[in-house]
């Protein structure tokens, strides 16, 4: 269950982030003033997605050492590398792949303390 909440609140700040993305591209490239920036549907979604996250990471908190579980948050790279490479058509090279490798090893011994 705890785990699942963790996965939970990762994946809820990695579209919170995904939201921020699109708000600034709708942008196109440009401050828009706070006028039109509040009009800016992905920014109120990046919002409450990342609202939702912190949320949900005080739960993870409450069962889970700070120690163990902050670092599992490391599972947003990977998450957002994968985003990037296939939602955005990123270009992502083996030295990062090698990177995200080693995050989820990281993680998987982590877990296994928990």
């Amino acid at each position: 269950m705890t785990f699942a909440l963790l996965l939970c609140a990762c994946l809820l700040t990695c579209l919170g982030q995904i939201a921020q993305k699109m708000a600034v591209e709708q942008w196109q490239g440009q401050f828009p003033g706070i006028a039109l920036m509040l009009r800016t549907h992905w920014l109120w979604l990046a919002i409450a997605l990342l609202g939702a996250g912190m949320l949900l990471w005080l739960l993870v908190l409450q069962r889970l050492e700070v120690g163990i579980a902050y670092p599992m948050l490391a599972l947003n790279f990977v998450f957002i590398t994968l985003i990037g490479r296939y939602l955005f058509d990123e270009v992502v090279d083996r030295r990062h792949w090698m990177g995200v490798a080693m995050i989820l090893a990281g993680v998987m011994l982590l877990g296994q303390q928990s």
